[in-house]
């Protein structure tokens, strides 16, 4: 006889998870950019130095209880770090409800996880740490070889990696070839080997296309708003990110239904 789960229980389980690996996201999305050790010190306020007991590090309910403030000295907390928490659980529960309580599902959180750092980071920094992409080509390659995803093999793994990072080194040095700026940092570029190492070549014209086409509405929405010239400069990774998660989610489908319609 089977062992049945209670698929309530397993939202619940999967959701407190996530909100502790959101916490832990939190850590990295701050220390990384400043080289500081992720490990220590433990959990501390920025302002007064206090290292913050357990129970006021509850992932997303200490925040409510403190109502985003230090119990030792009343600072205000960002807001993000809450945010991050309640993104985190909603991703991890939105990957087992696509792929199952599978090896499968691991990997593809570790994945997401990796995605909410970079774009944190990119979006304070305008940076993509190495840290992060390069490790990350590699176990999205190695991933494949566990997959039994008919889309994510080995072969389609590497040429993913290596159309990805090709097509936007290219584009990248085309560039600044003709006009003599840098327009896109080679974290890009690793950023999108590593999208292509863990989906597969399928999904990089799918995220291409659908980080340029938000891309290019939040951007033309901010020139208006700042009244800002062509040249304002925005992080590419954020973007590259959420076609990721648009692929992951639901990028067969929709190559499915587009090559349908011909």
């Amino acid at each position: 006889m089977g062992i049945e789960i209670n698929p309530i229980a397993v939202i619940v389980f999967v959701s407190v998870l996530g909100a502790c690996i959101g916490s832990f996201l939190n850590v990295c999305i701050y220390r990384m950019p400043l080289n500081e050790s992720i490990v220590f010190p433990g959990s501390h306020c920025r302002a007064c130095s206090t290292l913050l007991p357990w129970y006021d590090n509850l992932p997303l309910l200490s925040y409510l209880i403190r109502r985003g403030r230090c119990g030792s000295c009343g600072v205000q907390f960002s807001a993000r770090y809450f945010f991050v928490e309640l993104l985190t659980t909603v991703m991890a529960v939105a990957v087992v409800w696509q792929f199952g309580l599978t090896l499968v599902a691991v990997g593809y959180f570790a994945f997401v996880a990796a995605l909410i750092v970079i774009t944190f980071i990119d979006f304070d920094h305008q940076i993509i740490p190495d840290a992060i992409s390069l490790p990350g080509v590699l176990v999205g390659l190695l991933f494949s070889l566990l997959s039994p995803l008919p889309t994510l093999t080995i072969w389609t793994s590497l040429i993913g990696a290596v159309v990805g990072a090709g097509f936007l080194l290219a584009v990248a040095l085309s560039y600044q070839a003709i006009t003599g700026r840098e327009g896109m940092g080679g974290g890009d570029v690793k950023l999108l080997a590593m999208i292509g190492a863990f989906l597969g070549w399928r999904s990089i014209p799918f995220t291409i296309f659908f980080a340029s086409c938000v891309g290019s509405l939040i951007g033309v929405g901010t020139m208006i708003r700042r009244q800002a010239d062509s040249q304002l400069a925005l992080p590419f990774g954020p973007f590259l990110s959420f076609g990721a998660l648009a692929y992951l989610f639901f990028g067969e489908r929709i190559i499915a239904w587009y090559l349908g319609l011909l």
